[in-house]
């Protein structure tokens, strides 16, 4: 199998063959150039493939190049795209999933089509431990664990537990104080 010469690739390290082929007016490479989003309509006539791009547009990730490098995602687009693969073996329940900041980098559309996911997974009969800052996941959650005071070494301590509506009402909890205004106010309309 022959490559591309690297003066003549522009960048393309797919070999003369695969590159030779096309559909639709694209080859594998202008394949890989799509974002996610592109990608998706320019496949919606192939279910199994259609399906998989929508679940990645799902959790906000209708962004990404398909062919974008993994050593280039962010912590938070890395786990994002571990759910996808989880919610496309349509696993039924009994699964613990457990997500370190998924929100990071998200728009607040993006933040609330994740929350929809990941009700989707607990009404699966699923659990969802997430470590968050961000507020609308927070008021999204059945259960909170409040810990404090700080981060690091001055923190690790249990400052108040419960349901969000518990949590601002617990004077020791800083979470509850800043949940408070947004449980008052609504922000996210599920």
């Amino acid at each position: 199998m022959s490559t591309l010469n690297a003066a003549n690739a522009k960048g393309n390290a797919i070999t003369r063959k695969p590159s030779a082929y096309s559909t639709r007016g694209k080859n594998i490479s202008d394949v890989l150039d799509m974002e996610v989003q592109e990608a998706a309509k320019f496949f919606e006539h192939i279910p199994r493939i259609s399906r998989k791009l929508e679940t990645l547009i799902d959790v906000g990730l209708g962004y990404m190049k398909l062919g974008q490098s993994s050593t280039t995602l962010s912590g938070g687009e890395s786990q994002r795209i571990k759910i996808t693969r989880e919610l496309s073996k349509n696993k039924t329940g009994h699964v613990i999933y457990m997500l370190d900041e998924p929100t990071t980098g998200l728009h607040f559309d993006d933040v609330k089509r994740l929350i929809q996911v990941l009700n989707s997974l607990v009404d699966k009969g699923n659990t969802v431990y997430i470590i968050e800052h961000n507020l609308d996941i927070i008021k999204s959650c059945d259960y909170l664990l409040d810990l404090g005071p700080e981060g690091g070494a001055c923190g690790g301590e249990m400052l108040a537990e419960g349901t969000p509506e518990e949590i601002v009402k617990d004077p020791q909890s800083y979470t509850g104080k800043f949940l408070k205004n947004v449980l008052a106010s609504n922000m996210i309309q599920l």
